[in-house]
């Protein structure tokens, strides 16, 4: 276990480590964990210039206050955007390349509990928002990533370590039990984080599991499974061997995930593009096993390595699972958009 001190320690290293004018983009950062991690990285950072995208306006604005406060030397910046929908996020993405050269940090925490629903682009809302909605703001934000210096991260927030079984005749889980559902879409997001790693050894891609997060889950029209939720996700944390945090702790580790040296580039000869380890903290495994090879699934405690995760992965590459996935990924965003990226 990475110990919450340490993580502390490494986050208040990275004004001294890395320059002035860091920029980062936050997915889903106007609430919980991802405002959280967002505020972690604009207090912790030297000028950075942050675009963070969400729902609600009236949110962006109360977290624009505390944003500026924390750190009035940065520039941040919203778009208020619906990201199930692909087009949406194309628009966004082609806005932010056109003003910026290169991008540090790429952070993804948006996420639903609305299952059945269909997009007007034809996807699984849950599916679009989980999985189709972050590989797009990966694959069209990649070319900025791989141009930074120094930071080159993407994380995700989700469910690392808890890869399972995937589902190849029903990517989009429309049928796929809910008890299955964490692993199939768990498996989803770290084979594309495989698939974009072959094509930017030099960023670093992290898929990380929170634990059980003492937050607000009733939002807005998140459906009747957010309302179940409510009423069994206390009583699942007590049946967990890891105590509860709150947010605004979990949003410190996911500043960590961004930034520590526990995460180096993989095979880059660019060298380890992180804040320096703290004693006692060793190079995380990917998903591999090997040392600091590049994709990271990560348990709520900051360690990686676990064997049940190399274990499907190694099981879905050599069943052709990956590449399979990545084909099919890409033919929908053909469909949808008519482009691979934009």
């Amino acid at each position: 276990m990475v110990a919450f001190t340490a993580i502390q320690e490494s986050n208040s290293r990275v004004k001294s480590t890395f320059p002035s004018g860091l920029v980062a983009v936050f997915v889903g950062g106007t609430a919980g964990i991802g405002a959280f991690a967002l505020k972690e990285f604009a207090h912790r950072a030297a000028k950075p210039r942050i675009y963070f995208i969400g729902r609600s306006q009236e949110a962006a604005d109360k977290l624009l206050i505390e944003l500026k406060s924390l750190n009035p030397g940065g520039e941040y910046i919203f778009r208020k955007c619906d990201t199930s929908l692909m087009r949406n996020i194309d628009d966004l993405c082609r806005e932010i390349k056109s003003k910026e050269t290169a991008i540090n940090v790429l952070f993804m925490s948006q996420g639903t509990l609305k299952f059945g629903d269909t997009t007007s682009e034809g996807l699984h809302y849950v599916a679009a928002v989980t999985y189709y909605g972050r590989v797009r703001f990966m694959l069209n934000l990649l070319p900025l990533l791989r141009a930074a210096t120094g930071l080159r991260r993407v994380v995700s927030v989700f469910a690392g370590t808890f890869e399972g079984p995937v589902f190849p005749d029903d990517w989009q889980a429309r049928s796929v039990p809910m008890s299955k559902s964490r692993g199939h879409m768990t498996s989803m997001i770290t084979m594309a984080h495989l698939k974009l790693a072959e094509q930017a050894p030099e960023v670093a891609f992290v898929q990380n599991y929170p634990g059980a997060v003492k937050t607000s889950l009733l939002r807005g029209d998140e459906g009747f499974a957010m309302q179940i939720m409510a009423v069994v996700f206390p009583v699942l944390r007590l049946m967990r061997v890891f105590p509860p945090v709150s947010a605004q702790e979990c949003g410190e580790r996911q500043t960590y995930y961004c930034t520590s040296g526990m995460y180096p580039a993989a095979h880059s000869g660019k060298g380890v593009a992180g804040v320096p380890l703290v004693d006692g903290v060793n190079v995380a495994p990917g998903v591999d096993g090997k040392i600091g090879s590049g994709v990271y699934s990560v348990e709520w405690d900051g360690e990686g390595g676990k064997r049940e995760t190399e274990k499907f992965i190694r099981e879905h590459r050599e069943a052709g699972l990956v590449d399979k996935l990545w084909e099919h990924t890409i033919g929908e965003f053909e469909r949808i958009t008519g482009e691979k990226a934009v």
